[in-house]
């Protein structure tokens, strides 16, 4: 349900004339950083990793841009206090997606939110006192993302990503910095 609202807001938007996007055409956005992992439950989890993503950009307008992504996500974490609750998470996941980007139009400094669709692939564990997953193999999840695009081109980003992951009861994070170059 979340997710149709934030999609549907997005296509609502994308009748302003924005400029975000390096310029129309195709490009490759290269992104790494620090990986998270957070149960969906009230625990406090200290997790940490490293994420990684590539992104094909095809921006027919200089506003709009689909992006199908591959990434990686390396992230696990236990409970900070340990006592007396024992609680820990866990992602080792390949990620493949797409997702669409609406920016606002401020040059050299262009913010942007991005949503879509995507896969998970890997071996994930979320344990709480009320949650106990752990799943190997293929999961759906939804990418949501809030960054800037800063340059005279906009060629780097620093965002935060999301990959929400409703049926194992966690969700990812990242706080990644990327570079765009034209093909």
């Amino acid at each position: 349900m979340r997710f149709t609202v934030i999609v549907t807001a997005l296509f609502c938007l994308t009748g302003f004339s924005v400029l975000a996007q390096p310029k129309k055409g195709e490009f490759i956005t290269a992104s790494a950083g620090l990986g998270y992992v957070y149960t969906s439950e009230d625990i406090e989890v200290n997790s940490s990793g490293f994420y990684a993503q590539a992104e094909y950009v095809w921006s027919p307008l200089s506003w709009f841009g689909v992006r199908p992504y591959a990434g990686m996500i390396f992230s696990s974490g236990e409970n900070v206090e340990k006592e007396p609750i024992e609680a820990r998470v866990k992602s080792n996941a390949f990620l493949l997606g797409a997702k669409v980007r609406i920016a606002a139009p401020i040059p050299y400094v262009a913010p942007f939110v991005e949503a879509g669709f995507g896969m998970s692939a890997g071996y994930f564990e979320t344990r709480t006192p009320l949650i106990d997953v752990q799943k190997s193999g293929l999961t759906p999840h939804f990418p949501f993302s809030l960054g800037v695009a800063v340059g005279r081109k906009h060629n780097i980003e620093i965002k935060l990503t999301y990959f929400e992951h409703y049926k194992l009861d966690q969700f990812n994070g990242a706080a990644a910095v990327g570079f765009t170059f034209p093909i």
